[in-house]
């Protein structure tokens, strides 16, 4: 990715954070990344395209940091914990994903993790699922691991306690998935 296209991404979330998608303006992301607009939609082609790109680029940063922990701990439970954790404590210092998450200055975005947010399930269940096979191999993860991903993404999306029990709950279930 070349330096310009983070830096409109950049600018393009940090936007998107503070004013959503209706309220984006592709001449505001380009003064903000200080380059022209023409560049912007060189790059991204129209909004639509440009809110995806920062859509893929956030689940990739996510899912980088989540296949890391996963790899840290040779106990595939608390890997997963350190997975959810890492993502949870995230979620907290990311402008966007809170916005996206609690509709704050953002309610449009909230489609993207909702309605249409099958890329980010289907990217975060094949991290999960590869995780669980290398533990588990020849068993059949693939439920445990969706159903792990959509529990956690429930969890961001309305917390219904701390952290630790929501963590709790996530490596529960998948345990007694994998047992079934």
């Amino acid at each position: 990715m070349s330096d310009i296209t983070e830096l409109l991404l950049d600018s393009a979330a940090d936007l998107l954070a503070a004013r959503g998608f209706h309220g984006l303006r592709m001449i505001e992301v380009a003064g903000h990344a200080g380059v022209s607009r023409q560049t912007v939609y060189n790059e991204f082609g129209n909004k639509e395209g440009l809110v995806q790109a920062v859509a893929v680029h956030k689940t990739e940063e996510y899912l980088t940091g989540i296949a890391a922990r996963l790899q840290e701990n040779p106990d595939p439970w608390e890997a997963m914990r350190s997975a959810f954790r890492f993502t949870f404590e995230q979620t907290e210092k990311d402008r966007l994903v809170s916005a996206v998450l609690t509709g704050q200055n953002a309610e449009d975005l909230l489609p993207f993790i909702t309605i249409r947010g099958h890329p980010i399930l289907f990217h975060a269940t094949e991290v999960v699922e590869q995780h669980l096979s290398r533990h588990f191999p020849g068993r059949h993860v693939r439920f445990t691991a969706e159903t792990t991903v959509r529990l956690a993404l429930s969890h961001l999306l309305m917390p219904s306690g701390d952290l630790d029990g929501a963590m709790d709950a996530v490596v529960r279930v998948a345990r007694v998935t994998m047992d079934a």
